[in-house]
C-alpha cells in the first residue's frame, strides 16, 4: 500500500499520456514523473531522509504536486499548511509537527521570518522558497532542482502504517490537533472515492481548492491511482473556471459550497458548458437546499454530496439518490460504518437528533503526539464527530448542526442551520452565517450575518423582519441581522463563524 509507487508506474505504462494542466502548463506522466525525481535527488541530498517531517507553505502550483509526490516517493510525512497562517500559529505548528524542511512561498516569508529564530528543528539547509527574490538562508527551490539528476532516486522500503502526513485540523486558534495519515489510508483513499465517483484512466479531474486541505485529496489521489489528467486552477475565479471546464472536457470536480454559488452565478455557467461533467461533489460544509435544488435542475444526475471528517468519518449522497433524499448528506459507504447516539452512547431511533460517530478504512491512528485528544475523540474504535444529525428508517444521514456551534437560548436548543435555510431563501441574499451572541434574557440569540447578491439592496431591519416571520419558533427569531461584504474563510474556503463572533460581537449584550 505504498502510494509514493503509484507515479512511476504511471509514467511506464501511460508515460505520454496528459498528467497535469496548469496554467501554462501541459505535463505528461512521464514529464512529471522526470520532475518529481530531481526534487527528490535534490531533498535527499540536503539529507532529508524516511519520516522527516516536511512542511510545505504554498499556493495551488505543480510545484505543490512535485512536493507531495515527493513525499510519497521517499517516505517524508508531509505537513501541508495554510498561507493564511500568521507568525505564532506557524511557529506552533512547524514546533508540533517536528518539521525538518519547509517549502515556502513569498508572501508568508514575513511571517516565517517573525519566528525563525524559535524553529530549531528545522534544519539549516532546510528553509526552500519556491519563487521571488530568494531570503537570505534560503535555498532557491527551481535552483535547488536544476541540480538534482533525474534518475529514479534511492529505494526506499515503505509499509501499510507508515505515515503519509499530518493534517492540522486548525492553524489560527486552540491546540494543535494534527490528524495523522497512514499510507495505507491514502491508498484507500485512491481505490474508495475512484470507485464511489465512477472515475476511470480517461477521468478529467479539475480542482479550484487549495491543495493543503485535506479534500483536495478526495480527487488527487484517485486521479493519480488511475493515470487521469489533472486540470489545476492557480486561484479560484468563478468565471475561469467554468470556461476551463469546458476548454478541458472536465469530467469530476470537488467543491465548497461557496465556489459553488459562485460558479452558478458566473455569466456562462449552465448546462451547455458543462457538457462533460459527470460528477460534482460539494464537500466542507452543508450546501444549502436553495442552493442544492437550483444546481440540480440545472446540472441533472451530476451533483454529490460527502460529509465527512478528516479523522475518517464519511458519508456520500450518489447522484442516483438525490430524487429521493435531496436534504440528506447520503448514507455510509461499503466497509464503514455510521451511528448516531445519544449522551449515554445509545443508539438514537430514526429521527431522533444525537451524535454521529463512525469508523472505517480511512479512520486516523490518531493525532500526532497526542493520546490524550485522540481517547478522547475515539471511543472503543468509534470517532465521534462533535457533528449532530439523525438518521431515517433507510439509514440515510441528516445533519443538524455542530455541537459547537449548537445556540442554547433561553435552555432550548437552537440549531443555526435551520435558520440559516430560512435566510438563503430570500431572494437579496446569497450566503448567510448563523451564531449565537450574548443576550441578556435569554442567554444566547441568533444573530444572522449576511452576504447580498451583486446589486441587491435591502435593510437589516427588513431583512430581520422577513427572517423572523418564517422561521418555525420563537427561539429561531434572529436578535440583529449584519450585513458584510464578504464572510471570513479558511484555506478550504469554510465560513469561519468563530472569526465573526470573536471580532465582531466578543463583549457585546444585545437585547431582543
Amino acid at each position: 500500500m505504498n502510494v509514493g509507487g503509484l507515479l512511476p508506474r504511471q509514467a511506464r505504462s501511460r508515460g505520454d499520456r496528459i498528467a497535469v494542466v496548469c496554467g501554462d502548463d501541459r505535463l505528461t506522466w512521464r514529464d512529471l514523473e522526470t520532475r518529481v525525481n530531481r526534487l527528490t535527488n535534490a531533498l535527499h541530498a540536503l539529507g532529508l531522509r524516511k519520516g522527516d517531517k516536511l512542511a510545505y507553505v504554498l499556493p495551488n502550483a505543480v510545484e505543490v504536486l512535485e512536493v507531495i509526490l515527493a513525499g510519497a516517493r521517499m517516505g517524508y510525512v508531509l505537513v501541508p499548511l495554510s498561507p493564511l497562517l500568521r507568525a505564532s500559529a506557524l511557529e506552533s505548528l512547524l514546533q508540533d509537527s517536528d518539521t525538518a524542511a519547509i517549502v515556502v512561498c513569498p508572501e508568508i516569508l514575513p511571517e516565517l521570518e517573525h519566528v525563525r529564530d524559535a524553529l530549531p528543528g528545522i534544519r539549516a539547509n532546510g528553509f526552500i522558497q519556491l519563487g521571488g527574490s530568494t531570503a537570505l538562508g534560503y535555498m532557491d527551490y527551481h535552483e535547488m532542482v536544476r541540480g538534482a539528476p533525474d534518475a529514479a532516486p534511492p529505494a526506499v522500503e515503505i509499509s501499510d502504517d507508515d505515515l503519509f502526513n499530518i493534517v492540522y485540523s486548525s492553524g489560527t486558534t486552540g491546540l494543535p490537533k494534527g490528524i495523522v495519515h497512514t499510507h495505507y489510508i491514502r491508498a484507500n483513499y485512491c481505490t474508495h472515492f475512484a470507485s464511489t465517483f465512477r472515475m476511470t484512466p480517461e477521468s478529467v479531474v479539475i480542482h479550484a481548492g487549495s491543495l493543503v486541505f485535506n479534500g483536495a485529496f478526495v480527487t488527487l489521489l484517485p486521479w493519480l491511482f488511475l493515470g487521469a489528467t489533472y486540470v489545476l486552477q492557480k486561484r479560484f475565479n468563478a468565471a475561469e473556471f467554468v470556461a476551463l471546464v469546458e476548454r478541458e472536457r472536465a469530467t469530476h470536480m470537488i467543491l465548497v459550497p461557496s465556489q459553488i454559488l459562485a460558479i452558478m452565478n458566473a455569466p456562462a455557467f449552465g448546462a451547455k458548458s458543462f457538457t462533460s461533467v459527470e460528477m460534482l461533489c460539494t464537500v466542507g460544509a452543508p450546501l444549502h437546499i436553495e442552493h442544492k435544488e437550483r444546481l440540480i435542475a440545472t446540472l441533472p444526475n451530476v451533483f454529490y454530496e460527502l460529509y465527512g471528517l478528516t479523522e475518517g468519518v464519511i458519508t456520500i449522497l450518489d447522484r442516483h439518490d438525490v430524487a429521493a433524499k435531496a436534504k440528506s448528506v447520503g448514507c455510509s459507504q461499503p466497509f464503514f460504518e455510521m451511528r448516531v447516539v445519544d449522551e449515554q452512547g445509545n443508539d438514537t431511533r430514526p429521527g431522533e437528533v444525537g451524535e454521529i460517530i463512525g469508523r472505517g478504512p480511512l479512520l486516523m491512528p490518531g493525532y500526532y503526539k497526542r493520546p490524550d485528544l485522540t481517547a478522547q475523540a475515539v471511543r472503543n474504535g468509534w470517532m465521534h464527530s462533535g457533528d449532530m444529525g439523525y438518521l431515517d428508517e433507510d439509514g440515510y444521514l441528516y445533519l443538524v448542526d455542530r455541537m459547537k456551534d449548537l445556540i442554547v437560548s433561553g435552555g432550548v436548543n437552537v440549531y443555526p442551520r435551520d435558520i440559516e435555510e430560512v435566510v438563503v431563501a430570500h431572494p437579496a441574499v446569497q450566503e448567510a452565517a448563523v451564531f449565537g451572541i450574548p443576550n441578556e434574557k435569554w442567554g444566547e440569540a441568533p444573530l444572522a450575518a449576511v452576504v447580498l447578491k451583486a446589486g441587491e439592496s435591502v435593510s437589516p431591519e427588513e431583512l430581520r423582519a422577513w427572517i423572523n416571520s418564517r422561521v418555525g419558533a420563537r427561539f429561531q427569531q434572529v436578535c440583529e441581522v449584519a450585513i458584510k461584504t464578504e464572510f471570513p474563510r479558511n484555506a478550504a474556503g469554510k465560513t469561519l463563524k468563530r472569526v465573526m463572533r470573536d471580532e465582531y460581537w466578543a463583549g457585546r449584550t444585545v437585547q431582543i
